[in-house]
């Protein structure tokens, strides 16, 4: 494994950051990868007195709250896991304030936790879906109660939007790392549910498929559960070389995703090859 991926984290510090961290630096270490955490705040919930002078001391206060804070956080999650990590705080407008960083630091991966009651205002104001149209790359999506490790206990699943199974070089990462058959799941239209799964001709991967109805997601994260699948990779864009109109949307069923399925989500990026 050559390549070192840079994963941001992008937190507003409303909520612990405790298991989005753990979740994301098994994955680190899985991917051989270095942890950039990006701290950002609304300049409107920093600054509430109409005087300059009182705006400026409101701001330099917070920064270095700020700062200190995730500080902390860095040093002690980064001793005890052994995975570099470094910080950066911004007050400001958050959506620019977050394509500036993803412009100027060029994250391969970008890591949000995800609320299961309320997906679309994530860190506030919808990003998101603002995430997801200016970053192409995989969004790491952390579940609150079910934390991804580390080592061979990995069981992870595919979601893809076609008949062929989509997988990414960091798939092939993650598969190094778990002794048990990869476990694809496909959800197309006039198609029946298929209850038993059917082994690939390498054996290396499980097959599931399900016909796209409003169960379909209960279905999936019954079979998820079932299977005991902890990583669901998600193929965020459309294989290339042939569209299928029965398949899936994507992204668009992704808030339905989160609400039904309690495991972390890896959405892919656009470097996909099919298998």
């Amino acid at each position: 494994m050559s390549k070192k991926y840079k994963i941001a984290v992008f937190s507003d510090m409303k909520e612990s950051l405790g298991n989005t961290l753990k979740s994301t630096l098994n994955l680190a270490k899985m991917l051989n990868g270095e942890i950039a955490i990006f701290h950002v705040k609304k300049g409107s919930e920093v600054v509430t007195e109409a005087s300059q002078l009182s705006a400026i001391r409101s701001l330099n206060s917070e920064f270095i709250t700020m700062d200190n804070e995730i500080k902390s956080i860095v040093t002690s999650y980064s001793k005890d896991f052994g995975v570099t990590m470094s910080y950066s705080c911004a007050i400001g407008n958050l959506k620019n304030e977050i394509a500036a960083y993803i412009e100027k630091e060029k994250p391969d991966f970008i890591v949000l936790g995800k609320k299961n009651s309320n997906f679309f205002n994530i860190l506030g104001d919808k990003l998101i879906p603002f995430v997801l149209k200016i970053h192409k790359g995989p969004i790491f999506l952390t579940d609150e109660i079910n934390v991804l490790g580390y080592g061979n206990d990995l069981s992870l699943g595919v979601l893809s939007n076609t008949e062929e199974t989509l997988i990414a070089d960091l798939t092939e990462d993650l598969l190094l790392h778990s002794q048990k058959p990869l476990k694809s799941f496909k959800i197309l239209k006039n198609m029946n549910t298929i209850t038993k799964p059917l082994a690939s001709k390498q054996n290396k991967e499980v097959e599931f498929i399900f016909e796209n109805n409003s169960n379909s997601m209960k279905n999936l994260s019954n079979y998820i559960t079932k299977n005991k699948i902890n990583l669901l990779c998600v193929n965020r864009f459309e294989n290339k070389k042939k569209k299928d109109s029965s398949a899936l949307s994507m992204p668009a069923n992704i808030s339905d995703m989160v609400n039904n399925i309690n495991v972390p989500l890896l959405l892919m990026g656009q470097n996909n090859y099919t298998v």
